[in-house]
């Protein structure tokens, strides 16, 4: 308590001393003057008017009029209103505080590993979010470059650059077009009217099957054949690797349905004859194609064999290329003339078809094909009127050189099966 509260406390106690002693005298001089009890009735009330008055005058705060009188003793609630009104008056109350709540070591560490388990679970979901979408936008960007790619190939693919320009009016020229365009083989004859280039070039060679059904077929007469740096054993360095890489770019760039047959029909008892190898191949070829009605175009692909002096390359869009060549049957030759047992009517597509690819490529890619060669006999070319038999390279070209040149054939193809190899 401070040395003020302490004054006023005195103060008090001694007004109160006064007070009560002239309240004796009083007391005393009415009970003298009226009588004993006469004068306890008077004081009684003259006590009651003054306490009253006192406590209206001094102590204004703790005056009411109580609703009930039974409240308890008038000087009782004096003195705790004066307690609680007048510094000092009282004993000094104490202020509760909320009770302390103490938490053992185990239950602290528990609400510490239970908080850490909920932080870390909001911080591996975020990064969970944010991974996910960095992977999404990654994929986006993927599938965007990849649809940005797919797109400039697709463009790419569809378009030539003219860079040897030949015009109809050069090729209607039979012996410009039998000299720049055909090799006629010593032991066979062409005739006149098969060399014919508005009907070669007239012929419609466009691709009437769609993708949901298979369209090409390729595959190997003579599968032994391989190159100056093939793996022996290893298929995918002989003209079976050439002929799967042919088919997956057709597959892949222009959305061909592909059929690959890999059969070995020069080999016997596992012995290289390559004498009767188309004998074995037809009907198995005959059997594909019935199995397969939608198949229009058949590739029979092989290697040439040249002297070893020789070499097919040029050089396609920088990388070296092998040369190809077109090979086609007339079922005639010079000693026996028409070969009835080898029937074909197909003879005029075979051709139409074999030059309107060397047609195109002579304009696109010079030096790249050599030639469409003619021969006597059939060479199962009449299973389709667009079959052909492509050589590529030789033996003395390296792999590289022969898988380079499936690029170029396939724009070739492609172009003359969509029917916009119509070059004015």
């Amino acid at each position: 308590m401070d040395r003020y509260g302490k004054g006023l406390g005195t103060i008090v106690t001694v007004v109160l001393g006064v007070i009560a002693a002239f309240l004796v005298y009083r007391s005393y001089k009415v009970v003298a003057d009226n009588g004993f009890a006469r004068g306890k009735e008077i004081l009684g009330a003259a006590y009651e008017q003054a306490a009253d008055l006192a406590v209206k005058v001094y102590i204004p705060q703790v005056y009411y009029d109580s609703d009930d009188p039974g409240d308890g003793d008038f000087f009782e609630r004096v003195v705790e209103m004066a307690q609680e009104q007048i510094p000092g008056m009282g004993v000094e109350k104490k202020e509760e505080k909320e009770p302390e709540i103490i938490e053992d070591d185990s239950t602290e560490a528990a609400i510490l590993e239970e908080n850490e388990k909920v932080i870390q679970a909001k911080i591996t979901a975020e990064n969970q979010q944010k991974v996910q979408q960095e992977e999404q936008k990654k994929q986006e960007a993927e599938q965007a470059q990849k649809d940005a790619e797919t797109a400039a190939q697709a463009q790419q693919a569809n378009s030539f650059t003219i860079v040897n320009p030949i015009t109809l009016e050069q090729i209607q020229d039979y012996d410009f077009l039998l000299n720049n365009f055909f090799v006629v083989d010593g032991n066979t004859s062409a005739e006149r009217s098969q060399i014919d280039a508005d009907e070669l070039w007239g012929k419609d060679m466009k691709m009437t099957t769609d993708s949901s059904k298979p369209q090409i077929l390729i595959y190997h007469t003579h599968s032994q054949e391989e190159f100056a740096d093939s793996v022996e054993g290893d298929t995918n360095t002989s003209v079976i690797g050439v002929g799967e890489h042919l088919a997956q770019i057709l597959r892949d760039t222009y959305g061909y349905q592909v059929l690959h047959l890999t059969d070995t029909f020069d080999l016997v008892d596992g012995q290289l004859e390559r004498s009767k190898a188309y004998n074995y191949a037809e009907p198995v070829i005959q059997q594909t194609l019935e199995q397969n009605p939608s198949i229009e175009v058949v590739i029979d692909l092989h290697r040439d064999g040249v002297d070893e002096s020789k070499r097919l390359v040029t050089e396609i869009d920088g990388k070296p290329t092998a040369k190809i060549m077109f090979f086609n049957g007339l079922s005639r030759t010079k000693m026996n003339g028409e070969i009835d047992s080898l029937p074909n009517p197909y003879i005029e597509d075979n051709l139409a078809f074999s030059f309107q690819l060397e047609y195109l490529a002579k304009q696109c890619y010079p030096n790249f094909t050599r030639c469409i060669y003619l021969k006597g006999y059939r060479y199962n070319l009449h299973v389709r009127p667009k079959s052909i038999l492509l050589e590529v390279g030789a033996q003395t070209n390296t792999v590289e050189e022969a898988m380079n040149a499936m690029d170029p054939f396939a724009k070739v193809l492609n172009s003359v099966l969509q029917g916009t190899n119509k070059i004015e």
